[in-house]
């Protein structure tokens, strides 16, 4: 499995809303370090997405907003990005891609 890094060309958009994770997360009363802890990755990543330094992928998207029980476009911009699914692919719907 090749896991090459994307990086997000300068200037394009995030996958994510730093404003609405940060509104998210604090209504559901968890700190960043909670957060980031319960979806398996660094308080640090969590900061910088946060604060708009860093792109929160669709994997990491999805799994804030099962966490925080929310919606994934709920973590999202209003335009910009395509919208994702709140549930990712199944191995099987992958496969048949």
């Amino acid at each position: 499995m090749n896991n090459t890094r994307m990086r997000r060309r300068k200037g394009a958009p995030f996958h994510h809303s730093p404003e609405a994770v940060t509104h998210a997360r604090e209504n559901a009363g968890l700190t960043q370090k909670a957060l980031a802890e319960q979806c398996g990755f660094s308080f640090q990543l969590m900061c910088d997405i946060e604060a708009g330094r860093r792109n929160a992928n669709p994997e990491r998207l999805r799994a804030m907003a099962r966490v925080i029980g929310c919606s994934v476009a709920d973590l999202q911009p209003a335009k910009g990005v395509a919208q994702l699914d709140d549930e990712p692919p199944t191995a099987t719907e992958r496969k048949a891609s």
